[in-house]
């Protein structure tokens, strides 16, 4: 017994060593591609974009989830960020082979006819195959990388051993990385489920399915498991082959036109949204428009789309105010909001619209510059809006290409405007609008009886008043030099008052004729006026 005690604590403190020296080659590999890139003169963008390509499947990973953090990361790294490369080294056919045989519990041709051995693409979750089934219809199967689950969580471990080490000064005080981390992880996690790819699928086709120039692959739902997705093989055109479209008869500005609306329709209407909308994700086949990978959705609740919509109206508006309230109602924060910074950024916000027609503004430019005043003010967004900022940053790329001409804005405004009218609740509206008039009628009836309140408490010495004032530099020193002349005029009033009653006594001794201390008091009171008459005219604040 004891021999084998001994033998398993031997055999643990071998793993022990292989695992720390995995690690010890992992950290020497990445520390060659860090010196390779020269990092000790500082990282720009594109070598932070580079160095994570380095890295490996976990870290390109990790770039694409930073790169919708335009709240917490600089514009110009998320710009960078999100232009890493979805292409990485495919497996070869042997490894997929084992893959599909673990899934499936049997050899792939029981179920396949052919799979073509070169894939459509690799990515660094899964790549694509193009496959027959039994019954000739044309799929396309996508496959899970051999191990990445294991890969990924032990990379995410160390990450989160690593940022341990990191100073508590430096990123750390403008990225929180254990929370970037976590979402790396969930999201991956999410990816890497095929069963809850094959779940938005379905819920994105059941929300789209009246509209007749929306298409999503149907999904083989037989043949899907946690490591395998098969769907519709979809024989189309990418949205931005603009030859071939336009060679095949589509009208570029309506596909653009409808492709919007959609997405629009998406965020607003559902609160169910593609994440990940680039022109590779988009495809145009018999005259619809085919969503595909609904690996990345985002989702707003009903609640964050008011909120989403109070903030546009206040842009058209010009409301400092309604936004300042709808980013506080949106937003978590690191440390108690400063309102008035608050108030002065978005005021700028404004500033850079103000005298932009609304039809031309840029949506996804107005999300970012939001999002850069939700970082200078340390507000954590949502994690829905941050994808959809990404979302719509991709939507206007797509459409920058191939129909430049289409504005974002005109079209959300006639889609929403359509909305009124059809699917307003004005049963719900009435009703609400009667509780609220009730309520303001209800309030003004006390409000004589608490302004009585008011009154009587206030000559009882009972009353007070809590105020939180945030003032500028400038106000702050008149208002301290105000009240320091203030306070100096009491002295001298109650030096000449005590003086003259002083003076009124036959106390001794005395000058010239009256109390010293009295004259005393005269005296002081006049240094003091000369000093604050003084420091007015030689002072320069």
């Amino acid at each position: 017994m004891r021999k084998t005690t001994v033998m398993t604590e031997q055999n643990e403190v071998v793993d022990e060593q292989r695992r720390i020296q995995r690690i010890q080659d992992k950290i020497k590999r990445n520390d060659c591609n860090l010196h390779r890139h020269e990092i000790s003169k500082g990282i720009s963008p594109e070598k932070l974009r580079l160095i994570l390509e380095d890295l490996g499947p976990t870290f390109i990973k990790l770039g694409q989830i930073m790169s919708m953090h335009s709240d917490i990361l600089p514009k110009r790294y998320c710009d960078e960020l999100m232009r890493l490369r979805s292409e990485v080294a495919p497996m070869n056919f042997a490894e997929v082979e084992e893959v599909l045989k673990s899934a499936y519990g049997c050899p792939w041709e029981e179920i396949f006819a052919s799979i073509e051995e070169k894939p459509l693409g690799s990515a660094s979750i899964a790549q694509v195959h193009r496959a027959v089934l039994k019954d000739g219809k044309q799929v396309v199967i996508k496959v899970q990388r051999r191990g990445i689950y294991e890969k990924m969580a032990r990379d995410i471990g160390l990450l989160h051993r690593a940022v341990k080490l990191v100073p508590p000064v430096s990123l750390k005080e403008l990225v929180d990385l254990d929370m970037v981390l976590d979402e790396l992880w969930a999201v991956t996690r999410e990816e890497m489920n095929f069963l809850a790819e094959a779940s938005n699928m379905e819920e994105f086709a059941r929300r789209n399915k009246g509209i007749l120039f929306v298409k999503v692959p149907e999904l083989y739902q037989e043949y899907t498991n946690q490591h395998v997705l098969v769907m519709e093989h979809i024989d189309g055109w990418s949205i931005d082959d603009k030859a071939a479209l336009k060679e095949n008869g589509y009208d570029l500005e309506e596909i653009g036109t409808k492709l919007i609306d959609n997405y629009i329709k998406q965020v607003m209407d559902d609160g169910f949204f593609h994440a990940d909308p680039h022109s590779g994700n988009v495809k145009v086949c018999g005259g619809k428009i085919v969503w595909i990978d609904m690996g990345m959705m985002g989702r707003l609740t009903e609640r964050d789309r008011k909120l989403v919509g109070k903030t546009v109206q206040g842009v058209a508006l010009g409301d400092v105010g309604m936004i300042q309230e709808a980013v506080l109602a949106l937003g978590e924060f690191r440390d108690k909001p400063d309102q008035s910074r608050l108030y002065e950024d978005i005021s700028a916000l404004l500033a850079k619209y103000g005298t932009t027609d609304m039809g031309s503004i840029d949506v996804a430019e107005v999300m970012v510059d939001l999002m850069e005043v939700m970082k200078e003010n340390r507000i954590i967004m949502p994690h829905g809006l941050t994808m959809l900022a990404r979302g719509l940053t991709h939507m206007e790329g797509v459409l920058a290409d191939i129909a430049p001409e289409i504005n974002m804005v005109e079209i959300a405004s006639r889609h929403m405007a359509g909305k009124i009218f059809t699917e307003k609740d004005w049963k719900s509206e009435l009703k609400n609008g009667g509780r609220s008039f009730y309520r303001s009628i209800h309030k003004a009836l006390d409000l004589p009886s608490l302004v009585a309140d008011l009154i009587q408490g206030n000559l009882r010495g009972q009353t007070k008043i809590n105020l939180d004032l945030h003032v500028s530099g400038e106000l702050e020193r008149l208002l301290r030099r105000l009240v320091r002349n203030i306070v100096m005029g009491l002295w001298v009033m109650a030096l000449l008052i005590s003086s003259s009653i002083i003076c009124t006594t036959n106390m001794k001794p005395k000058i010239w004729g009256i109390p010293a201390l009295g004259a005393f008091g005269y005296v002081s009171a006049f240094l003091i006026v000369m000093y604050v008459f003084l420091k007015h005219i030689f002072s320069k604040k």
